[in-house]
C-alpha cells in the first residue's frame, strides 16, 4: 500500500465522528469497488496498531468466523 494513500485517508478522517466513520465504511462496502479496499485497510491498519492483545484475539476470532466456510 502506498504511504500516500494511508496520509490521505488519515487526513480526511481527522477529527471525525463515529457516525461519519461508519457513513464512509457502510458506503465503501455497498459500492463493492475494489479501489476502495485501500482505504478500508487504512482503517483496519489504525485499529489494529492501537489494539491490545486481548482486542487482536478478539478481531482475529471474528475474522476466523466470518471466512469459516459456510
Amino acid at each position: 500500500m502506498d504511504f500516500q494513500i494511508r496520509d490521505a485517508i488519515t487526513a480526511n478522517m481527522t477529527d471525525n465522528k463515529a457516525q461519519d466513520i461508519r457513513g464512509v465504511v457502510d458506503d465503501a462496502i455497498a459500492r463493492g469497488e475494489e479501489h476502495l479496499l485501500p482505504g478500508l485497510g487504512v482503517f483496519f491498519e489504525k485499529l489494529w496498531q492501537r489494539a491490545d492483545d486481548q482486542e487482536k484475539m478478539k478481531i482475529t476470532g471474528e475474522l476466523e468466523h466470518a471466512f469459516a466456510a459456510q
